[in-house]
């Protein structure tokens, strides 16, 4: 649960995708954390079940952004 005053960070595609290639040539969770500055390595866990169930799609954000939607 969130905690009041958390900060989420987000990552582009290409840094997710960047990151399942590096842990599938056999890079560790931690490794691969601190070369591309992911603060949170269970992300790259998530991201691995996604890809492996969806392939690249499985690493696009499908959540709707309300603030976007506001602004137009």
């Amino acid at each position: 649960m969130a905690k009041k005053g958390q900060v989420f960070s987000s990552y582009s595609f290409d840094t997710k995708k960047k990151a399942v290639d590096m842990r599938l040539q056999g890079m560790t969770k931690k490794e691969v954390a601190t070369e591309l500055g992911i603060a949170d390595i269970g992300r790259l866990k998530v991201w691995m079940r996604k890809y492996r169930e969806h392939g690249d799609s499985g690493l696009v954000d499908q959540r709707k952004r309300v603030q976007a939607a506001k602004e137009l």
